[in-house]
């Protein structure tokens, strides 16, 4: 799998029912987990305990999980459900006859083991050896950052002097003001009176600019 140390490796199958069981699920939910997941191997513990790397300031380890499909789709809602139910930070990656995707989220773990997850980031799917995923940094925040950064390209392109969080905050604000403005156009595609189309449009406009100053 991916090139890390040795002794970062963890290699073990995660029963698929330990996920859902401890997760506040409906049925349809479960079934969909059920269905659409063949296995989960838990593959990589990234940790001061298993690498010579300082311990972060917000990240404490980094898990990395392999997780079989039995189809090229994975329902959008499963992600955020694991990680949930992980009390570390994850990274997970997607295989489907060979191919692989690698995903991870902005995570924030509260002293209480709370998790608040803003949005995902994802590769395409590659061969498991053109994944763009390469352990770099001095400790274990800067290490997942770099994940997060590899996989995600230039959506996190830093500011300067902006803080990684920031950059996360202000993708996220710019992902939710695109998918307002293609809203806005397929309705002023939609609308036949000139009036409203013209309010609509003027709304585009003012869209387009804030997406402008946060790109």
């Amino acid at each position: 799998m991916l090139r890390l140390p040795k002794s970062t490796e963890y290699n073990k199958r995660v029963v698929k029912k330990k996920f859902y069981e401890k997760l506040d699920v409906n049925s349809k939910l479960r079934n969909i987990f059920i269905t659409q997941i063949q296995s989960v191997r838990w593959l990589y513990k990234i940790a001061p305990a298993t690498i010579n790397l300082a311990p972060g300031k917000t990240v404490s380890e980094i898990e990395i999980f392999e997780i079989k499909l039995t189809g090229p789709n994975l329902d959008k809602r499963i992600l955020p459900l694991l990680d949930k139910g992980i009390p570390y930070h994850s990274l997970f990656l997607l295989e489907f006859e060979g191919r692989y995707q690698a995903w991870a989220a902005y995570k924030e773990i509260s002293v209480k083991g709370n998790s608040k997850i803003c949005g995902y980031y994802s590769t395409g799917w590659e061969e498991e050896s053109k994944l763009p995923l390469k352990l770099a940094g001095r400790d274990i925040d800067t290490v997942y950052e770099n994940f997060l950064h590899q996989i995600a390209g230039e959506a996190l392109t830093a500011r300067k002097g902006e803080t990684f969080k920031e950059r996360v905050e202000r993708d996220a604000r710019s992902q939710k003001l695109q998918k307002r403005i293609n809203a806005l156009e397929r309705k002023k595609r939609a609308e036949k009176q000139f009036n409203k189309r013209l309010e609509i449009n003027s709304e585009i406009k003012k869209f387009k600019m804030e997406l402008k100053g946060l790109q």
